[in-house]
């Protein structure tokens, strides 16, 4: 597996941690350092995952407010947690992050929700992350002003 695919899959499990424990991502960030520090057995967390954990949890509230907006039929409690998740920082790494190429970013999601949820979770996150693909110019925009 490559590196920032693995980036990506332990930022989702810190992202899911921190929804299951109903904790911010941060402190779940925190103590999955503190227990690399602890115990050099535990993997470290790497820069791209810190970057992408961060970068959730500095736009947490406005990806929420997009999904509730675009997952039609969903409300964003009632869907299941690990697809919250995945859309979640699939969302950030789409509409924030320059470096990763927008179909990078909706197939690695599709990945984990295939590896993590439920037989229709790729086709429920593959299209939601289209359409924000698709609306990314104007949610940037939005996002940004």
């Amino acid at each position: 597996m490559a590196a920032r695919s693995k980036a990506r899959r332990r930022a989702f499990q810190i992202l899911f941690e921190a929804d299951q424990r109903g904790t911010s991502v941060q402190e779940v960030l925190a103590d999955q350092i503190r227990l690399h520090r602890a115990d050099a057995q535990q993997p470290p967390v790497g820069d791209f995952t810190m970057q992408l954990v961060e970068g959730y949890a500095e736009h947490v509230a406005r990806i929420d407010e997009l999904i509730a907006t675009y997952a039609v039929d969903w409300e964003l409690d009632r869907m299941p947690a690990a697809d919250r998740n995945i859309v979640r920082l699939a969302a950030y790494e789409l509409i924030w992050e320059d470096g990763t190429p927008d179909a990078v970013a909706i197939d690695e999601a599709v990945q984990l929700a295939k590896e993590f949820s439920t037989d229709d979770s790729p086709a429920f996150v593959n299209g939601l992350l289209g359409r924000f693909k698709d609306l990314k110019p104007r949610l940037r925009r939005d996002a940004d002003a």
